[in-house]
């Protein structure tokens, strides 16, 4: 079974960094896509930024300029560094992964971490 466990997130003030982690386990091949999404409250989730696994990335026009995700595919971890954020960016932030399993045939899965809070406040 693949798990994804997401750490990093906590309150901080306008214009303050976050860095946000992402751990993958279980039995997998290769991982493909892994991105971040958040939610905010009575909104519905949306994409925040995305890595493949050649390292090209894509991100949301809100954050674009101020946030940054990477990844290392030894470790199959990825992260978000958040820089410079705003009360908007107040949010559950969650990961996710491509994973490609072990399986025969084989089978793409799309695995979510628990989600972890962002708060922006002064």
């Amino acid at each position: 079974q693949v798990q994804l466990v997401e750490s990093g997130g906590g309150l901080v003030q306008p214009g303050g960094s976050l860095r946000l982690s992402c751990a993958i386990s279980g039995k997998i091949l290769r991982v493909n896509v892994m991105a971040w999404y958040r939610q905010a409250p009575g909104k519905g989730r949306e994409l925040v930024a995305a890595v493949n696994s050649d390292g090209i990335t894509n991100y949301s026009d809100s954050v674009k300029g101020r946030f940054t995700i990477s990844r290392d595919n030894t470790n199959n971890t990825a992260a978000l560094q958040m820089n410079s954020l705003k009360p908007e960016d107040t949010a559950v932030y969650y990961c996710n992964a491509g994973v490609i399993l072990p399986t025969a045939p084989l089978k793409i899965s799309y695995a979510w971490g628990q989600g972890t809070q962002v708060t922006v406040s002064s």
